[in-house]
């Protein structure tokens, strides 16, 4: 458990920081979910992807979820949407999520947009596209031409990356 965290951690505390925009909310949710992957490490299934991708999977799930309630919270207190959180420095990320930032950062803009909104903000499909006033057809389509692109940039730049 200890080798796991170690390589994981600063990759998961990035992205857990990049979601909710809170370095002590972002810690929380990694210590959550690294004691859950411990709880249930018997439940890793090789076969749906590498260790890598079920943490931090699992740390993106885990900063929406917790991103979506206290959004929930604010709202029911004050009837406001909850505002795009600011992003951490540029220092805090790790090498793999330079790479993403990069590849997400060549996207068409609209593209970009909708992959932004899914991941940084935790909207879901219909609510990216009551935001932007699209068909939730043409946010499905963007989502999809987007990660097909992620995909191939960043299986072109992958080292052997676990």
């Amino acid at each position: 458990m200890s080798q796991l965290y170690d390589r994981y951690c600063a990759a998961a505390l990035a992205t857990a920081a990049r979601v909710l925009g809170d370095r002590s909310e972002a810690e929380d949710v990694v210590q959550e979910v690294f004691v859950r992957v411990w709880e249930r490490a018997a439940d890793y299934d090789t076969s749906r992807g590498s260790v890598a991708a079920w943490v931090m999977s699992s740390i993106r799930n885990a900063s929406i979820d917790r991103l979506r309630r206290k959004d929930a919270f604010h709202r029911a207190i004050d009837g406001a949407a909850a505002q795009p959180r600011p992003l951490p420095e540029e220092s805090e990320f790790p090498e793999d999520l330079k790479r993403v930032t990069a590849a997400v950062a060549k996207l068409p803009e609209d593209q970009r947009q909708t992959i932004e909104l899914a991941y940084f903000e935790g909207l879901s499909q219909s609510e990216i596209a009551a935001r932007l006033k699209q068909p939730l057809g043409t946010v499905k389509t963007r989502m999809r031409l987007a990660m097909q692109k992620l995909r191939a940039a960043l299986a072109g730049s992958e080292g052997g990356a676990a």
